[in-house]
């Protein structure tokens, strides 16, 4: 009797209860729903949103991914946004690498040296944004550093110069002391953005530090004592090498090496390099050495390769920066005839 009653329940008890156990679900559901959106959202904001656990670093371009790999070590996953081979200067930043910007926890790069690179990381939302130019000084340097051309040209190209060596110079990385000071605000910054491994970080920028006070002491040493301190390259990337180590840089080209040298240029090298006992025109890796190489045919000089070190391919003369610029200081070396 008793069951007979709780069956013949009105319909309108039982539409109560099924509505009270919906009601029950949809609540968990959407509280469950709510707890992995919060869970999913710590994860995309920390240094494990590629699953790797890992320091999530993006670098404008080669000498900044080095310092990355160094001082990151194995707590750091690093992309570079310029391709080996790439030209840095000549850098399109592209939809894909826009979103590797976005997902990634550091952002290293130089203000000034990639446009597209500025403007990218400029929009982004990327937590720790480290621009290597504020970490050291800049300086202006044009066709050549300290003026020297002038002593040999006769027509006084002063606007013609001027107006190429009016920007700030950004290759502060082969100037081994600047571009230790840039290693220094690196570490600092790793440190900032991943403090679980602070110590590592310290370690290894003193470390990379360390190997770069010994790379200036063997310029020092290696240079100290030369035929002639004027060389000549194929752009003015040279600028800060040559005022630490009491070096004279002509470039065919300004900052920029792509340019094209005028003829008034191109005869005041000539002229210069047969007064100062240049043997040597240098042209780089990544760029054209069709004007060196005329150049030095018409001036009966030798060529050689000095790197900018600007990206590492199977044309360059080491495996990483510390290898090239030990390259570097013996193309050096020979062309200036060190003692």
């Amino acid at each position: 009797m008793n069951v007979r009653r709780r069956l013949a329940a009105p319909r309108a008890a039982a539409r109560k209860s099924t509505t009270r156990i919906n009601t029950a679900g949809i609540a968990v559901a959407a509280a469950t729903a709510l707890t992995i959106g919060s869970l999913s959202a710590c994860s995309s904001d920390s240094s494990a949103a590629d699953g790797s656990g890992k320091l999530d670093v993006v670098a404008s371009f080669y000498p900044l991914q080095f310092l990355a790999e160094r001082i990151g070590g194995d707590h750091v996953s690093v992309n570079t946004l310029t391709e080996p081979g790439q030209e840095p200067h000549d850098l399109e930043i592209s939809a894909k690498q826009t979103a590797q910007l976005q997902e990634s926890d550091v952002a290293l790069y130089l203000k000034n040296l990639q446009p597209s690179v500025d403007e990218a990381i400029g929009q982004s939302e990327v937590r720790s944004k480290v621009d290597a130019a504020t970490l050291t000084s800049l300086e202006k340097h044009g066709n050549e550093v300290g003026g020297h051309a002038a002593e040999h040209d006769d027509h006084g190209h002063e606007g013609e110069e001027g107006e190429e060596g009016s920007g700030l110079d950004p290759h502060i990385w082969l100037d081994p002391v600047k571009y230790a000071e840039v290693a220094e605000g690196v570490g600092k910054a790793f440190e900032k953005a991943d403090p679980d491994h602070a110590a590592a970080y310290k370690k290894n920028t003193a470390t990379l530090v360390k190997q770069l006070h010994g790379l200036d002491t063997g310029f020092k040493d290696g240079l100290k004592d030369t035929k002639t301190k004027v060389f000549i390259t194929t752009h003015s990337a040279f600028g800060y090498l040559a005022e630490r180590y009491g070096l004279t840089e002509e470039a065919i080209n300004g900052l920029d090496p792509e340019s094209e040298p005028s003829a008034n240029r191109v005869k005041d090298l000539e002229k210069m390099a047969r007064a100062d006992g240049v043997s040597t025109v240098f042209y780089e890796t990544l760029v054209s050495d069709k004007t060196a190489k005329t150049i030095a045919a018409d001036a009966d000089l030798r060529t050689d390769v000095l790197d900018p070190i600007e990206g590492i391919t199977e044309k360059s003369r080491g495996d990483d920066y510390i290898q090239v610029m030990e390259s570097n200081l013996k193309a050096l070396q020979k062309a200036l005839g060190a003692k």
